[in-house]
């Protein structure tokens, strides 16, 4: 898979090193990774490659995809009407859908995510734009240096990348209203809405 010079592009408090700030124009968001397949990418493996299934246009702006079970993609698309959650398949559809990929912030979730990445990157699947990635914190804390190290590889192979802190709240099965959210979750929602758009606007593959 391909590497960019991605930064950990993400807000999150203190579990990155090096966040990149944030912008004075949301509308400026730029891509810090490819926007479009390579096609000098190969397809994972069979078995390691993400189930498919056909969505009627129109049904969401974008789609959330847990790339493995308990990803938090169904948490994320209940904090944002304007997406659906993708049931940890491709939603394909006839005008093409918008997707961002959603991982934990550990090395089965971003091995997963990387696999996800590279698939999208070779072009093996007609009508879907990719986003981002979201990685989820999976505890509570600073991530550990090798899980940032290797969720920067991971981003690099897609436009954003964005962290989203440890929420005590859902650990304990709350519905934390949008207000009390932290901040720089909400940062996050705000950016990926501004990707998930922006790109929708490119032709689909």
């Amino acid at each position: 898979m391909p590497v960019s010079k991605n930064r950990w592009v993400t807000v999150g408090g203190d579990s990155v090193d090096q966040p990149s700030p944030v912008l004075d124009e949301p509308a400026a968001l730029l891509p810090t990774g490819p926007t479009k397949p390579q096609l000098s990418v190969p397809q994972p493996d069979l078995v390691d490659r993400l189930p498919r299934w056909n969505v009627p246009d129109g049904s969401t702006e974008y789609w959330w995809l847990g790339v493995h079970g308990g990803a938090g993609e169904s948490t994320l698309a209940r904090l944002d009407k304007h997406s659906r959650a993708a049931a940890h398949h491709w939603p394909q559809a006839a005008a093409g859908s918008t997707v961002v990929l959603v991982a934990r912030s550990n090395m089965h979730g971003l091995l997963t995510a990387q696999r996800a990445a590279t698939e999208w990157a070779s072009g093996s699947l007609p009508g879907i734009r990719v986003a981002g990635l979201v990685v989820m914190a999976d505890a509570p804390g600073r991530l550990p240096k090798e899980i940032r190290e290797f969720a920067r590889v991971v981003g690099g192979g897609v436009p954003h990348l964005w962290h989203v802190p440890w929420v005590e709240g859902w650990r304990l099965g709350h519905d934390v209203p949008h207000e009390l959210l932290p901040k720089d979750l909400r940062t996050v929602l705000e950016q990926v809405r501004i990707a998930a758009t922006t790109i929708a606007g490119l032709p689909a593959n």
